[in-house]
């Protein structure tokens, strides 16, 4: 899963590289306001893919005195990072020209603006297809949403997302100059870069909600919980289970901790080779569990 995230944000840098390039180019040449802000949200696009490298390989640091759990949540911090960047930059800079450029309008020259826009399009979709192929991984019958909303990893729907208000933007922007020339409008073309930031806002809101949820810590999927306590107590030792914590670390590093009622009558060794069982049975069946910690307590015991 990590290759498959790793190849989406190589693409996707390479991508809004290029295509930072040529709307930046295209924007010196035809003064459009709405290719000067998708020029700035692919630059910053490519800086926010850099971050999230960064984050990546952070968070697999080996634990220290300081972070006995290890560094896995430095991929949540950098992802709000990148959905902070995404609003402030992206969104901020995109009203901002969209705004300047209705104070004053003009009508340019657009056969750049279209050839821009055409190589834009291919490259945004050639590094959504790896975004998506990524994603797809994580894919569960409940839809899109249902499946962010269940993903601990945000490398793969925050690139997907972005480049989703990329391709989103690439239409709006066209829509901006060609009804501007056609009309000759020259407000359009600000209008459509409001509009874009709008986008970039919303976007960045939602991602920062996702990215926010993981970094105080959120539990793993509710049916992998429901595994978790049904492989305890099929164990002969176990009497019951009185509570099960679990908190995600990283994408596939997880916290357990279970306070189990073993049954009457058992000695301090078979408690402990019964802990050990299902400290084995639990990894077996759920690999992402790096840390377990069982509380055991007898019948006897309150």
């Amino acid at each position: 899963m990590q290759t498959e995230s790793k190849t989406a944000i190589f693409a996707a840098i390479a991508g809004n590289l290029a295509i930072a390039a040529t709307k930046l180019v295209a924007s010196f040449f035809t003064s459009s306001s709405a290719m000067l802000s998708e020029g700035i949200h692919s630059l910053v696009d490519t800086g926010n893919g850099g971050l999230l490298l960064f984050g990546m390989r952070r968070s697999q640091r080996p634990p220290d005195a300081n972070h006995p759990f290890g560094h896995g949540k430095e991929i949540y911090f950098w992802s709000l990072v990148v959905a902070i960047l995404i609003f402030a930059l992206g969104g901020g800079m995109s009203v901002y020209e969209g705004v300047t450029h209705l104070s004053h309008p003009q009508v340019h020259n657009s056969i750049w603006n279209y050839v821009v826009l055409g190589l834009a399009i291919i490259f945004e979709g050639i590094s959504f297809y790896f975004a998506f192929k990524a994603f797809r991984k994580e894919m569960t019958g409940d839809g899109v949403l249902k499946t962010i909303r269940a993903s601990k990893d945000p490398t793969t729907f925050t690139v997907l997302f972005e480049d989703a208000a990329a391709m989103l933007g690439l239409i709006v922007a066209f829509f901006g100059i060609f009804l501007g020339h056609q009309l000759n409008n020259p407000y359009l073309d600000g209008v459509a870069s409001i509009v874009i930031g709008a986008i970039l806002a919303v976007v960045a809101g939602f991602l920062a909600y996702e990215s926010k949820g993981l970094l105080i810590g959120e539990g793993v999927d509710p049916n992998v919980l429901d595994s978790i306590r049904a492989l305890t107590r099929a164990d002969p030792a176990v009497a019951g289970i009185k509570k099960s914590l679990t908190m995600h670390f990283g994408p596939s590093e997880v916290l357990l901790t279970l306070d189990v009622r073993f049954k009457k009558h058992l000695k301090a060794e078979e408690i402990a080779a019964a802990v050990t069982r299902l400290e084995k049975n639990i990894r077996a069946q759920h690999p992402e569990i790096k840390h377990i910690f069982i509380e055991a307590k007898s019948l006897y015991e309150n």
